[in-house]
């Protein structure tokens, strides 16, 4: 395997994903002659981003020693099953809720490209003869055997001499961060990556852990650098409920199976309980959300002081909610009239039961379609968001009349103020900062932000980039 790898010398991380766009996480790390990766996510969104989950890694699986994700959204473990696949042979460290989290999420996403794989063999919709899914279920399952899981604030080494803890991000169940440290006395060198960090006074999670030790080098993550969430998003989600419902028309929520069907779901409930939105039908129509949402229930230990009573009365979703299992029922969706509400994955629209839905549901006027989180460029959620008046589905050209809505205040990642919340709790400014997981007009902003507000030494990474840890 060739991986034309740059030589390294000293301690240095090497941004191979999540550096000048928002999917693909991936950071080399090496160390005092280990090697470990923080996250292994696939490329989503544009097809340049896409083709590069097809390529070979740039460095030698073999040689890692671990594996430490933040977290399991996709674009922080989805390549997993491909690293394993390529010769990967060590521990993939991660919390207790990731390792639950990971086995219906990567399961599914091999299930799906195997799906998509078939379909397009079927129908002739793609240029390669035959199409092939990047990874299957049984490459999951090896990946899947290698969890390490810790709790948090519970010390690990992931590599000899290498002292690594985990502490809420919020951002999902299980989202951690991860401060790794190595050599003693006053040749110690420490590495602080923010994954991806959650929201203050979210419902459902807590809020993030404050920082206990200054890093030397910081991984922060950027993806809202350069905006604030909108306050009272509910106030704007109930308004939209309530105009569709006077219209008798159905809203799609493509909504991430994980952490954003579980809040949507019981901010909706409020919402009835509080007489501000009519009790409509709500169907769940993703079977990893349903699993996720029994997931979410079971781990305590990141439940939000708010969460606990509605979990004990069994109050986390509408009155008039019903999980959908089988493509069977997702079908029969097709032939219902609203009001209704369906919430179905993927949340960009990329993939999923979504998509069948979008089909059917765009070209009618009384279709709303809610967005309610982060849509990366070349989805088919950002294009809806764009304004597109068509939009390409199962290889067919699919009119646009439906009204498209976006809520950026349910965004599960922290916005500008909040970042700089999270930093403020920092003992010490960091030696270097490099701003990652970001547009890069939002890492520019936020390292810009950084510079002047907080004095520290500020900058984006570039993909591709080596850069000592010093």
């Amino acid at each position: 395997m060739a991986n034309h790898e740059p030589v390294a010398t000293g301690d240095t991380v090497r941004f191979l994903g999540a550096a000048g766009t928002v999917t693909g996480s991936k950071h080399l790390l090496e160390i005092d002659g280990r090697r470990i990766l923080l996250d292994c996510g696939l490329f989503q969104g544009l097809k340049a981003l896409r083709e590069r989950n097809w390529r070979k890694f740039p460095f030698d699986p073999a040689s890692l020693d671990a594996v430490v994700l933040s977290h399991a959204h996709i674009d922080h473990s989805g390549a997993l099953p491909l690293l394993v696949r390529e010769g990967f042979r060590g521990k993939i460290h991660c919390t207790a809720g990731t390792a639950e989290l990971l086995e219906p999420m990567l399961l599914d996403a091999a299930h799906l490209q195997e799906e998509e794989a078939r379909f397009a063999n079927k129908h002739r919709t793609s240029k390669h003869a035959p199409a092939l899914p990047l990874y299957v279920g049984k490459d999951a399952e090896r990946a899947l055997s290698r969890l390490a899981p810790h709790g948090y604030a519970d010390e690990f080494s992931p590599a000899p001499g290498v002292r690594t803890i985990y502490r809420r991000a919020s951002h999902i169940l299980g989202s951690a961060t991860v401060s790794l440290a190595w050599g003693r006395g006053g040749d110690e060198r420490r590495l602080l990556f923010s994954g991806d960090l959650g929201r203050y006074g979210r419902p459902i999670l807590r809020d993030p852990d404050p920082v206990e030790e200054r890093p030397d080098v910081l991984l922060v993550e950027s993806t809202y650098g350069d905006r604030f969430h909108p306050e009272h998003p509910s106030r704007e989600l109930a308004r939209i409920v309530r105009e569709a419902a006077e219209r008798r028309g159905v809203i799609v929520i493509p909504a991430f199976a994980v952490d954003r069907t579980q809040e949507l779901l019981f901010v909706l409930r409020d919402l009835e309980e509080r007489g501000e939105i009519p009790a409509i039908p709500t169907y769940v129509d993703s079977p990893m959300a349903i699993e996720v949402t029994a997931i979410y229930s079971r781990h305590t230990e990141d439940h939000d002081v708010d969460m606990a009573p509605g979990t004990a009365r069994g109050q986390l979703a509408p009155r008039n909610v019903k999980m959908l299992r089988t493509s069977a029922e997702s079908k029969s969706l097709n032939e219902m009239a609203g009001p209704m509400i369906v919430v179905s994955a993927s949340g960009m629209a990329t993939g999923g039961r979504v998509l069948h839905h979008l089909a059917r549901r765009l070209p009618d006027p009384t279709t709303t379609v809610l967005f309610a989180g982060y849509q990366a460029a070349g989805t088919r959620g950002r294009l809806l968001v764009d304004g597109a008046r068509t939009l390409r589905i199962f290889g067919q050209q699919v009119t646009v009349r439906a009204h498209v809505e976006k809520l950026d205040g349910y965004s599960a990642h922290a916005d500008q103020g909040e970042i700089l919340r999270w930093l403020g709790t920092f003992p010490g400014a960091p030696a270097r900062t490099w701003c990652v997981h970001g547009e890069p007009q939002a890492a520019d902003t936020l390292a810009s932000t950084i510079r002047h507000r907080l004095g520290w030494d500020a900058a984006v990474a570039e993909d591709g980039a080596t850069v000592p840890i010093s």
